[in-house]
């Protein structure tokens, strides 16, 4: 009944549904492990504001010459509570233009903050509104601290996308906090990674962490999974199908055999 499944044509149905079928699992099982990693990442943004800080150096690797980052940190460092003490050098003070807060456009501040050993870390300091509302206006914004301060606030890893830098209003102008880019005009060791404010300064808004859309990941690792039990249950719909429209017409085929040998046979019936 099933013996078609031998053909060609089936054998190369089946290999390419199981092809599909193997390559759909593995993308529910990617999607899978995004939503694992999304998932930590959002518990590590809710523990944040409850968990005790931790020195920075235990989290990021020390930067070794100037113009160089240091190594970028993984995933698993993304929004880890630290803390670190140093002194802020407003002459090399950045403006992240474009940011939104509350549909406001506006600017986030971020400022080296230099250590004892001569490095510095990147530290934003909030999100401040442009002077005439726009996304290009120069921000008013607070001077950073004099002397030594203690910061704390939580790992950001550096964007993506390094956009062009300009110096504007005595600030280094850019839309995108890309450490490295940044570390290479600067005149120190700067670590991989930069800091968020957990509590800004009088002037400035704290800038808002999104929470990873773990949910969306993990929707897409079913969809996957039913998709490939869809490509089987469709396939053998498919072979059954064809299974069950040979056997009608194999039965009639051979009545119709089997009447024709009949018709051949002589009547045993002799003429009068």
């Amino acid at each position: 009944m099933y013996r078609f499944l031998l053909t060609p044509r089936w054998l190369a149905a089946a290999a390419l549904t199981v092809a599909a079928s193997v390559i759909m699992v593995f993308l529910g099982n990617w999607q899978l492990h995004r939503y694992q990693e999304r998932s930590a990442i959002n518990a590590r943004i809710d523990a944040a504001d409850s968990t005790p800080a931790v020195p920075l150096s235990s989290v990021l690797a020390r930067p070794e010459a100037p113009g160089r980052p240091g190594a970028s940190p993984g995933e698993d460092a993304a929004w880890t509570k630290v803390t670190v003490t140093g002194r802020y050098d407003p002459a090399h003070e950045i403006q992240a233009r474009g940011r939104t807060v509350d549909g406001l456009v506006g600017f986030e501040i971020v400022t080296p903050l230099l250590l004892a050993d001569g490095t510095a870390v990147l530290i934003d300091r909030g999100w401040v509104p442009s002077k005439d509302g726009d996304a290009i206006s120069a921000p008013v914004a607070p001077p950073a601290p004099a002397g030594q301060v203690t910061v704390v606030g939580q790992v950001h890893l550096s964007e993506s996308r390094p956009a062009p830098l300009a110096r504007r209003d005595g600030r280094i102008d850019t839309r995108r906090i890309a450490v490295p880019k940044l570390a290479a005009e600067l005149p120190f060791p700067v670590y991989g990674a930069y800091v968020l404010v957990s509590e800004p300064e009088p002037g400035f808004t704290r800038v808002s962490i999104d929470h990873e859309d773990a949910w969306q990941n993990g929707g897409y690792a079913v969809q996957w999974w039913l998709f490939a039990v869809m490509a089987l249950l469709a396939y053998g719909w498919q072979a059954r199908k064809e299974a069950n429209g040979d056997a009608p017409k194999k039965r009639v085929d051979r009545v119709a055999a089997a009447d024709q040998r009949m018709a051949a046979v002589p009547s045993a019936r002799q003429p009068d």
